[in-house]
């Protein structure tokens, strides 16, 4: 004799909120990056030693989430082969930046590069730190860096 065969039927009710805690990967995904500067820049070092360029610093918040961004412009490139090829460049003013964006709201920051020679310099040296803003953790996350911000400093 077969023994009888019962259909399971499994239940969860609908409105049960199932708490999403996002992946370090999608922490890091937080905010994007962009820097809007002129690929080449032409100063007269004999008549001025110091030439100031203004950047731009775009961050995006990718998320739907309300998220706490930090900037650090103090972060410097030490490695020997990166500043034989890029050489060293100052942020001027302030050097740290703390700011809240909401969902999908893209911030314009405005900076400004000072270079006391001519040269090429990855002015890709900002570090972005991102958490969301409900979020008690006592650091956040560092952001994705994009590709190297290449700029040309000329004499004239």
């Amino acid at each position: 004799e077969l023994p009888e065969t019962v259909l399971l039927k499994f239940f969860r009710p609908e409105n049960t909120p199932v708490p999403a805690r996002p992946t370090p990967e999608q922490l890091s995904n937080l905010i994007k990056t962009r820097l809007h500067y002129p690929e080449s820049f032409s100063h007269s070092f004999h008549q001025k030693s110091l030439c100031l360029v203004p950047v731009t610093l775009l961050l995006s918040n990718c998320s739907q989430a309300v998220v706490d961004v930090m900037i650090d412009l103090r972060h410097k490139t030490t490695s020997p082969e990166a500043l034989e090829i890029h050489g060293s460049f100052t942020w001027l003013g302030q050097t740290q930046y703390k700011l809240q964006l909401k969902s999908q709201e893209v911030y314009s920051l405005q900076l400004k590069a000072c270079f006391v020679h001519t040269g090429v310099y990855n002015l890709g040296t900002p570090r972005v730190f991102a958490k969301l803003a409900d979020q008690v953790t006592l650091f956040e996350t560092s952001q994705q860096n994009s590709m190297p911000a290449l700029i040309i400093i000329n004499n004239i």
